[in-house]
């Protein structure tokens, strides 16, 4: 559990920092940010995967089988808009509403679990979701529109998780065969901003491109963290510590980036964070009762 917890940890402190990191090249397009990211990414996962002991041929067997393959690329596409949505809102001066989107993740994933799996939320944890709502509400009010950032980046991230509950395959495989599957448009939107004179990658700074080169290894390495942490810890547990992430985020955006916190905004956090104590409790109160009933 010691071990579990410090890679959890890792992992949310390290996507809580990323909006730093996506921030270094704010004088790129987002498309070709995430273009880099998906070509790094799948340069990085496929070192792992070629040293680790019989990870190659797990992960070229996944892409043999076209149900599985069906499966990696639906997760593909959602987790690449997730990547898409998130670099430009950093960098496009919306970082609060990104933090936002992720407090309400769990949240969304209630409505999905009622919609998609059946399940039967408790009393509880439809207060949560009441309390969220009226948070969202609140912010779409100050802000004067819907905050989209916020909704899409729930929504995206929810599907993703939903659908990687149909499959079987460890995370590493799994992130090689999203990255895979994005790979050929990346490498050709690249591409096409070359032969259009549109890239701007040539135009940074040694250290940047040097960062920017590392891009797979910091999309990757905060997944595998959590994935070591989620066969460690129990999920109650687990469900605390992804808030450290989203709160790192609030603070950068306050304090580093300067965006404007109004007191309507403050409004909307403190039903969120209503909405996220219910929520936490309810799960605490649910795990326990199955621990009792085991």
């Amino acid at each position: 559990m010691k071990k579990g917890l410090i890679y959890a940890i890792l992992a949310y402190i390290a996507w809580g920092l990323l909006p730093v990191y996506w921030k270094l090249f704010g004088s790129m397009l987002p498309g070709e940010i995430l273009a880099h990211r998906v070509i790094w990414s799948f340069v990085f996962m496929t070192i792992l995967l070629l040293a680790g002991k019989g990870q190659w041929k797990a992960f070229t067997q996944l892409l043999t089988v076209p149900r599985t393959l069906l499966v990696v690329a639906t997760s593909s596409l959602l987790i690449s808009a997730n990547w898409l949505i998130f670099i430009w809102a950093v960098n496009n001066g919306h970082v609060i509403e990104t933090s936002i989107g992720y407090y309400i993740t769990p949240l969304f994933n209630i409505m999905l679990a009622v919609l998609f799996l059946r399940e039967k939320p408790t009393g509880a944890q439809w207060v949560a979701v009441g309390l969220a709502a009226i948070g969202v509400a609140i912010a779409t009010i100050d802000y004067g529109h819907f905050p989209w950032v916020s909704v899409s980046l729930a929504a995206s991230f929810g599907l993703y998780s939903l659908v990687k509950k149909r499959v079987a395959y460890g995370a590493s495989i799994g992130l090689a065969g999203e990255t895979a599957v994005v790979l050929p448009l990346a490498l050709i939107y690249v591409g096409y901003l070359y032969a259009t004179h549109q890239a701007t990658v040539g135009t940074l700074p040694a250290y940047k491109l040097i960062l920017l080169l590392l891009a797979g290894a910091a999309t990757a390495m905060p997944l595998l963290w959590f994935a070591k942490a989620a066969v460690r810890l129990p999920l109650s547990m687990l469900g605390f510590i992804q808030y450290i992430g989203p709160s790192i985020t609030l603070l950068l955006s306050v304090f580093v980036f300067k965006e404007k916190f109004s007191p309507a905004l403050l409004a909307s956090f403190a039903f969120i964070w209503s909405a996220l104590v219910v929520y936490a409790l309810a799960s605490i109160r649910t795990a326990r009762a199955a621990a009792v009933q085991r």
